[in-house]
């Protein structure tokens, strides 16, 4: 195929161990995005990725926020919205006594913590954006005001915590919202109507109308980038990719670790 637009994930995928961009990530995204196009597509928010925008020089370019749930075109427009609505975000966070697990809530670019705990500090630390401290039980309050839903949730703390919410999460809201492990600790979840590949589908008919999903090479690591590795011309998972996405996906490339985003540029375009 002829790779006519690359679009990465970013933890566990684009980013080396120190959570960074490796020398070797950015020498062969800037060898190649004067005449090929390279997106950010993650479950993190658009703040936190126009950082890694800045360093990789690609700040002009659209992203894909919230796996799939924001996405925002070259100007910054919002081209798709979707959230969880007001009173599934409530139920969610109420299902379990707040003090048991940390939710994070996020919306466009604002993210709120319910206190500066482990939680917050390492996701702080992790993404390098600074949260709205506020009590879960006062935002909830807010939000309901406006009706605002959530882009994403991320519930973090016990495991056997987490199993309970995603229990309940399936048990009660099964066909409106997803909920995914990106690690033990983490719940990450989403409106169920989106996910990154057919955000990216959305993306390209806003912001690349000659462009299909066959011409597209897409990089990934976990559960919530198995549909857009599957959908477009060339999918490539990182070689620390879970085990289902390494046996779903033919295309193979090196770890994070050892720049496999960057190997595969090289070896492809």
């Amino acid at each position: 195929m002829e790779c006519k637009l690359i679009c990465s994930d970013i933890d566990g995928t684009l980013l080396d161990v120190n959570r960074q961009l490796s020398k070797q990530t950015l020498a062969a995204v800037q060898r190649v995005k004067s005449k090929i196009p390279f997106l950010l597509i993650s479950s993190r928010m658009p703040k936190s990725m126009r950082l890694l925008q800045s360093e990789l020089g690609t700040v002009e370019a659209p992203l894909i926020a919230y796996n799939g749930a924001l996405v925002l075109g070259a100007e910054g427009k919002i081209i798709q919205s979707t959230e969880i609505p007001y009173s599934i975000t409530q139920a969610i966070c109420n299902c379990i006594p707040e003090f048991k697990l940390h939710f994070s809530l996020y919306h466009q670019d604002e993210w709120v913590v319910p206190a500066m705990d482990f939680w917050a500090k390492r996701e702080m630390n992790n993404t390098r954006v600074s949260p709205k401290v506020c009590p879960l039980v006062d935002t909830l309050a807010l939000w309901k005001q406006y009706q605002k839903g959530a882009h994403k949730i991320m519930a973090m703390g016990d495991s056997d915590q987490l199993d309970f919410v995603e229990q309940f999460i399936s048990e009660n809201y099964s066909k409106k919202v997803n909920g995914y492990r990106s690690k033990n600790t983490y719940l990450e979840i989403s409106n169920s109507q989106l996910d990154k590949a057919s955000a990216l589908s959305k993306l390209l008919s806003e912001e690349y109308p000659n462009f299909s999903m066959d011409d597209v090479m897409a990089f990934g690591d976990n559960y919530n980038d198995q549909t857009i590795l599957e959908s477009v011309g060339r999918g490539v998972a990182v070689a620390n990719a879970k085990p289902e996405i390494l046996s779903s996906i033919q295309t193979h490339t090196l770890s994070n670790h050892e720049h496999g985003v960057a190997f595969a540029i090289d070896q492809y375009c």
